[in-house]
């Protein structure tokens, strides 16, 4: 009898006990929502397109939506091409943008709001067997023309000026319309068709098949290449530096892409040549005219600026951001 009073007691115990938790988490629950409740901004805000601001515009969203718990932000990738298609079709509030808008997109009424900056930089498998004299001497312009454009270098060894090395070069290039293909082709006075490599469509794509393929050359957004958390180098990845001044060897002002911050503060001083170094956008067709769109514009620009160096990417200058919170006043 004692033994199945002391049962009935602990199940009396765990009942209150439950009782007491789920009251005091519905509570809790209530006290944020009626706290939500507040907020008058509401509505949804759809947004596609680059891969190179795609997580950054997650960020952006998800402290966004911690402000303004009544707005829901849907957001897809897909490529720069996608995004100003999507925009100028109104199938989108907001395409995610990461090259220079064209004349003809300007004449369909194309809208930009640069955000942000970063760069794309040229990739190489870690493991490459010539990797140390790569890093060191660095690749010129005229090389990755000669690579990625004329077809005229095919072999790693002649790359580097190594005739006992005969080993193929693989080159991965973007298969969807995109910002970093475009920016790194114009980088070599040319456009994105004419890229050479097999096709992979997306910045992580290009970044795996390069990892995999240790005769490989392929480029990528500098979000894909070092860890915002370590901000080294994700493992099997490697950068080939440009020797901008073309004297066969990578000076110290040439060396920045030993880790995340270095090659930020290149990006940003100017020192990494612009293209491939850009600035990252938002487009659509006119001013929005949702106005939670809108409001996530002007967030991003103001106190969303915050979250753009932890997020592994560069800052706009505070003109800039004058400048660009005026377009969206007018």
């Amino acid at each position: 009898m004692e033994k199945l009073n002391l049962k009935i007691k602990l199940v009396l115990i765990c009942v209150i006990a439950f009782h007491f938790f789920v009251f005091t988490g519905c509570e809790s629950n209530k006290s944020k929502s009626e706290s939500n409740n507040n907020d008058t901004l509401q509505g949804t805000i759809s947004i596609s397109g680059a891969f190179a601001l795609y997580p950054m515009t997650t960020r952006w969203s998800d402290e966004f939506c911690k402000i303004h718990p009544n707005v829901r932000i849907d957001i897809s990738g897909g490529g720069a091409g996608k995004g100003m298609v999507d925009a100028l079709s109104g199938m989108v509030d907001l395409g995610m943008f990461s090259r220079d808008v064209k004349k003809e997109e300007k004449e369909k009424g194309c809208w930009e709001i640069n955000v942000t900056k970063d760069a794309v930089l040229p990739t190489i498998n870690s493991k490459n067997p010539l990797i140390d004299k790569l890093k060191n001497k660095g690749l010129t312009k005229e090389k990755f023309y000669k690579i990625f454009i004329s077809g005229e270098i095919t072999d790693w060894g002649t790359a580097v000026g190594n005739n006992k090395v005969k080993s193929k070069i693989n080159i991965y290039t973007r298969s969807d319309a995109c910002g970093a293909a475009q920016k790194w082709a114009e980088f070599l006075g040319k456009n994105q068709e004419d890229l050479l490599g097999i096709g992979v469509n997306a910045d992580p794509g290009v970044a795996n098949a390069v990892k995999k393929d240790v005769f490989a050359i392929g480029y990528n957004n500098k979000i894909y290449i070092y860890d915002i958390q370590t901000k080294k180098k994700y493992k099997g990845l490697e950068v080939i530096p440009i020797d901008i001044n073309e004297n066969g060897v990578i000076d110290k002002e040439e060396n920045f892409y030993g880790n995340a911050d270095e090659i930020a503060k290149a990006i940003k001083t100017g020192k990494y040549p612009s293209p491939p170094a850009r600035k990252l956008s938002f487009v659509s067709k006119g001013k929005p005219e949702n106005k939670a769109a809108i409001e996530f514009l002007k967030w991003i620009l103001t106190e969303g600026q915050k979250y753009v160096k932890e997020s592994g990417y560069i800052k706009l200058p505070e003109k800039e951001i004058n400048s660009e919170l005026q377009k969206i006043s007018n």
